[in-house]
């Protein structure tokens, strides 16, 4: 013991609390702690979601778009075959805001054009004596909302006798950017539908695999290993080429999404199968089976729901795989065919290189697949690391 603390002088002072002691106090949680402790799995996953910004603004992406397809005969200008045969091949009008500096209605200018026999094609020229200011919230081409219902209202439209091509037309005079709008209804679609396929033969194999486990497991990996040898571009290919010709649009659009689902489902019921391996020698597992639950009732309540989150994630990044499977296949012309529009079908009337040097705004279904595709990687990644308890 030192000097100092043998000197009363230098000795500190010993302070006890004159308050009544309260043994609750101890216990006693801050409502911050009592919300996080007491908050279920998929709120917790939502707060750590949230932290992800890339994350959450690509799920807005994502969203936007869903909500979009569901009114494509509305936002889009024209409908979906509407031919302008004075204006084929148009290249993207510019959509003017300001003049002398002062913010206007919204215009763009009439274009004409001339033969160019030199090279046998139109040459379009703006004309900023034509003035077009756009309509907003009016009636333009008619259509039938989801086959079903006959409007023609518009969220914008060309003026009066004027047209309205932000990104040019095709071969037969279409406006692109309603075709585009018209066929992000089919492309992003054949995502969800796809994973729905996959996600259900991925957690049944998957499923009896890791609980039977023993020949099951062992015939289920087998099986799985000979499908994942073959390269899937190819397979898509062979399969698709197996459709009839004869087939209606609809039938063919459903026999896509299918063939695209019950390939790309092998990875998620290895997934299933190794948490489930491991799931079924716990405790609350042991003791469903003492008391007589059936297999069935074991997977599906006690066992899926302890990795649903995972799952989610998985899904939710085989979409875009799902979307440029599609993209390939019908870039190619053996996956959706017109009079069906998606992106792949527009894209396959620019495979020829010389029509897209000529034309290059026919390549632009190309930004929307990127974009999505971008999108769902990375809201996939967020969804993955929120669902991670240890992350």
């Amino acid at each position: 013991m030192s000097e100092l603390d043998l000197n009363p002088a230098t000795r500190l002072p010993h302070y006890v609390s004159p308050a009544p002691f309260d043994p609750q106090s101890i216990e006693e949680m801050t409502p911050a702690q009592e919300r996080f402790y007491r908050a279920s799995q998929w709120r917790m996953m939502w707060w750590r979601l949230r932290r992800h910004r890339v994350a959450v603004a690509s799920g807005a992406i994502l969203l936007a778009a869903y909500v979009a397809i569901l009114f494509c005969e509305m936002l889009a200008p024209y409908a979906l075959d509407t031919r302008n045969t004075d204006f084929i091949y148009a290249p993207p009008q510019q959509l003017h805001l300001f003049d002398r500096g002062h913010l206007v209605w919204p215009y763009v200018y009439g274009t004409d054009y001339k033969l160019d026999m030199s090279q046998l094609r139109r040459v379009y020229t703006p004309d900023p004596n034509k003035r077009q200011p756009l309509r907003f919230f009016c009636s333009g081409d008619p259509y039938s909302y989801w086959g079903l219902i006959p409007g023609d209202f518009h969220l914008a439209c060309p003026a009066k006798g004027g047209q309205l091509f932000l990104l040019g037309t095709d071969r037969l005079g279409r406006d692109m950017l309603s075709r585009i709008i018209y066929g992000a209804r089919i492309s992003l679609t054949v995502g969800l539908i796809g994973v729905a396929v996959s996600f259900t033969l991925g957690i049944v194999v998957g499923g009896i695999a890791g609980y039977y486990g023993g020949w099951t497991d062992i015939l289920i990996q087998r099986a799985i290993e000979v499908i994942q040898s073959f390269p899937h571009l190819p397979l898509w290919m062979a399969l698709s080429a197996i459709l009839p010709v004869t087939w209606s649009p609809i039938l063919v659009y459903f026999g896509i999404t299918i063939i695209l689902g019950t390939i790309e489902w092998t990875h998620l019921a290895r997934a299933v199968r190794s948490k489930l391996l491991a799931l079924r020698e716990e405790d609350f597992c042991t003791a469903a089976v003492l008391m007589g639950a059936s297999p069935t009732r074991i997977i599906g309540r006690h066992l899926l729901p302890s990795f649903m989150s995972h799952l989610i994630a998985s899904a939710t990044l085989m979409i875009p795989g799902m979307i440029l499977g599609e993209t390939a296949l019908s870039f190619l012309g053996l996956g959706l065919r017109a009079p069906i529009t998606s992106w792949g079908v527009l894209l396959n009337e620019a495979q020829n290189i010389s029509v897209v040097a000529l034309y290059p705004w026919l390549m632009a279904p190309v930004v929307p697949v990127i974009v999505t595709v971008l999108a769902f990687n990375f809201f996939g990644d967020g969804l993955r690391d929120a669902a991670d308890p240890y992350h």
